[in-house]
């Protein structure tokens, strides 16, 4: 990852190797994990439009609006919309915060992760 100025798919990569350490919480948790599985998907699937599509950093946000809107078929409007802003809040808070930018660049390890 650049770590200077990454790009949007460079962060959505990353956050995709975090999700995976969220997979694996939900799968061990004790109740139904169901609601969990259905926003992972969203978001992983939005992830990888992101890593196919890699929308110059300018037009980030007017990528994801285009993507609810393409999408909203697939999925509830309010969920898509809703991990779009999160998306979109990652992203930004990769350039402004150096720790979580090499945390992501080092594949966002976690305790739950082998």
């Amino acid at each position: 990852m650049n770590i200077g100025s990454p790009r949007p798919a460079e962060i959505c990569r990353a956050l995709l190797a975090a999700l995976e350490a969220s997979e694996g919480r939900r799968k061990r948790r004790q109740r139904n994990t169901a609601p969990d599985a259905i926003g992972i998907t969203v978001k992983r699937e939005l992830l990888e439009h992101a890593l196919q599509d890699d929308p110059a950093a300018e037009n980030f946000e007017a990528w994801l609006m285009e993507y609810c809107a393409a999408n909203s078929a697939d999925a509830s409007i309010g969920t898509l919309r809703a991990t779009a802003v999160q998306v979109l809040e990652d992203w930004r808070l990769a350039h402004q915060v150096p720790q979580f930018r090499e945390w992501l660049a080092h594949g966002a390890p976690s305790g739950d992760k082998p």
